[in-house]
């Protein structure tokens, strides 16, 4: 079972990120200079001619390498080779064929990196606008940016956004599953964390590796509660301590603020059954509370734990666990 997880996660990345041409550098006899990707609407053609034969149309950052140029009646042309993807256990397929050159970025494009940067932004704003595969081609982008820029200022934050791409992908998929709703999460199929782990491991101590430690929260949490005080007990404990151990996150006060509805709602479970939990449950939630507002009095953290208080002390319910199941609380 394990290694059928580990072959459909290594799958998604080839798909995602493409698959090194090693082999095919050397016959083709090109440097590192020459690997870059493509933007805008690309079309590959037979030869470096508009009338001729269409290859391929290779969406915005695939894999790319420049095998050549050439300018033909004052119009520049590249000649290219492109990782095509296919279905998620076969290998990807490479094409070759000319395109405009203009739409070939590489390694040696002056400020290259900003402009795969800006074309993965443009990509975002299409996939909130619900253009097809444009999230699929803003993760490729920023990930190139990282492999082909690994000096850039922007590396770092491209790598983040190329994983979270991913990783929220492939989340959505998990949860969606019935085994997502059972108590433990190992009953799930668990998201993949090479990504992520490359990250911090490449990143350590940056914003961008704080955000990564965040994300990897997700396959530690309960899929559903089920009335078991064990679920909020523990993922209260996992918030705090990610709260605490990155204390410059911009995920720590949210950290918090979850680590406190948590035990918030250990209050009304323990209710009737179990009063010294509930007390201890209640001071507990209020401690962490006031430690967003004295850390983190920015932003809309510190009202909604002041909201938070002021429902324990009024002995008013938190909230339901159909309510953060369905998305109101995590």
């Amino acid at each position: 079972m394990k290694a059928r997880k580990r072959l459909i996660a290594t799958a998604i990345l080839t798909l995602s990120f493409g698959v090194s041409l090693r082999s095919a550098l050397a016959q083709a006899q090109v440097n590192d200079k020459q690997h870059g990707t493509v933007i805008g609407n690309a079309i590959m053609y037979v030869s470096p001619d508009l009338n001729s034969a269409k290859v391929a149309r290779p969406s915005r950052g695939r894999d790319t390498w420049l095998m050549g140029q050439s300018s033909i009646d004052g119009k520049e042309w590249a000649h290219i080779m492109v990782t095509m993807s296919q279905n998620t256990f076969s290998a990807p397929r490479t094409v070759t064929g000319w395109t405009d050159a203009r739409l070939v970025i590489t390694s040696a494009t002056p400020n290259g990196d900003q402009i795969i940067f800006g074309e993965a932004v443009q990509a975002e704003h299409e996939a909130d606008n619900g253009v097809k595969d444009a999230d699929q081609e803003a993760m490729r982008l920023y990930y190139r940016i990282y492999e082909y820029f690994p000096d850039s200022p922007l590396a770092a934050e491209s790598l983040w956004h190329a994983a979270d791409y991913q990783w929220q992908l492939e989340k959505s998929g998990v949860f969606a599953r019935p085994s997502a709703r059972e108590i433990s999460p190992d009953a799930r199929q668990e998201i993949d964390e090479e990504t992520m782990h490359k990250l911090i491991k490449k990143f350590p101590r940056t914003k961008w590796a704080d955000l990564a430690a965040y994300d990897l929260l997700d396959n530690k949490i309960c899929g559903s509660w089920k009335g078991e005080t064990r679920c909020p007990e523990k993922e209260a404990d996992l918030y705090e301590h990610y709260a605490h151990e990155h204390p410059q996150s911009p995920k720590a006060a949210e950290a918090l603020y979850k680590a406190a509805w948590r035990q918030a709602a250990l209050v009304d479970m323990y209710k009737g059954k179990e009063r010294d939990k509930g007390e201890k449950a209640k001071r507990r939630a209020m401690d962490i509370a006031q430690e967003i507002s004295a850390k983190y009095p920015e932003g809309d953290w510190k009202p909604r734990a002041a909201q938070l208080v002021f429902a324990l002390q009024q002995g008013l319910e938190v909230t339901t666990e159909s309510e953060r199941q369905s998305g109101k609380q995590n």
